[in-house]
């Protein structure tokens, strides 16, 4: 059986999501996903998803790191691991300078520097013990109980080639949100296999998670609308717009950038970027679009239905998609 996730962030029904995750452990499905951004608390919705299902993988994808003190995300996530039966990925990443400096007043310094002494923070609380001094964290920290054995997996957050490398340097894998198969292909996996080769490692067993964006309708220009008003968000995010350039749409971003001018901001995202970032209409466009990303080098492809997971495409796109 394939392996494949699914990408369900709660908007306005959070039991209708628990409903689709508990769907998709029946289905099949390896493991549930969240986003954290401006939406619900990752962990307690994960929570939620554990308490409902009985085997699928709870995956955080991902967790912003600055408004978290490391130590205080290891006992949230050995917390977890530990109520899940050893079912959590712990996803996270740097975020956006919008998110992060604009809305919260939070100092991103140097995020590749922050990263990697994170990282090294994090790993020793999850081993329930650690003694750090670096620039951004001076820690001497020890656990009051015995953290879960094995730890969960540790994925970073990676767009661009120097978040890249490092994760494929210091984690156990990466995700990857709105690249495109090439990118993943030409760009990201060269970038891991180069962060794993500077650990001494090879690719063997790193995962490569990447969202799926996916919608099974008989309404493709209302759903391809939704998908324009999505990427709206993303093409005002300079990680976003930098890696899409990379990507080859660099065109299409300077003509997103003069039409929102004239109009409305999802009625000028190009037609090229809704038809190269997701798939929109039956199954057999969901399933070769899925295993386009498999083909690129991503180990666990995760569906993501276009729009809220309470929307009526949702559990069919889940079902299209299922293993």
């Amino acid at each position: 059986m394939m392996r494949i996730g699914a990408f369900l962030s709660p908007r306005d029904d959070l039991a209708r999501a628990v409903d689709l995750a508990r769907g998709a452990d029946e289905l099949g499905y390896e493991s549930v996903w969240v986003t954290h951004g401006a939406g619900r608390d990752s962990f307690v919705v994960l929570a939620a998803y554990g308490h409902a299902t009985r085997r699928i993988g709870l995956g955080s994808g991902v967790v912003p790191i600055y408004p978290r003190h490391p130590v205080a995300m290891a006992q949230e996530a050995a917390t977890l691991q530990e109520v899940s039966g050893g079912r959590l990925r712990l996803g996270i990443g740097v975020s956006h300078g919008p998110a992060m400096s604009a809305a919260l007043g939070l100092d991103m310094g140097r995020p590749l520097e922050v990263m990697r002494e994170y990282v090294a923070v994090l790993r020793g609380a999850l081993a329930g013990r650690v003694r750090f001094e670096g620039r951004y964290f001076r820690v001497a920290w020890e656990s009051a109980f015995r953290p879960p054995s094995p730890p969960p997996p540790l994925l970073l957050a990676g767009l661009a080639t120097p978040m890249l490398e490092l994760a494929g340097a210091l984690a156990d894998g990466v995700v990857l949100w709105l690249c495109a198969p090439d990118y993943i292909r030409d760009v990201a996996v060269p970038a891991l296999a180069r962060g794993r080769a500077t650990a001494g490692k090879s690719l063997a067993g790193f995962e490569v998670v990447a969202a799926v964006p996916v919608a099974v309708t008989d309404d493709v220009p209302r759903l391809t609308a939704t998908f324009r008003e999505e990427l709206v968000r993303y093409l005002g995010l300079p990680f976003y717009r930098a890696m899409l350039g990379a990507s080859g749409f660099g065109d299409a971003i300077a003509a997103f950038d003069q039409d929102r001018v004239r109009g409305s901001a999802a009625g000028a995202v190009p037609q090229a970027l809704t038809a190269a970032l997701g798939a929109i209409g039956d199954r057999a466009a969901v399933r070769g679009y899925v295993e386009a990303y498999r083909a690129a080098g991503v180990t666990l492809p995760v569906a993501r239905p276009i729009g809220a997971p309470e929307a009526p495409h949702a559990r069919p796109t889940l079902e299209a998609a299922a293993p």
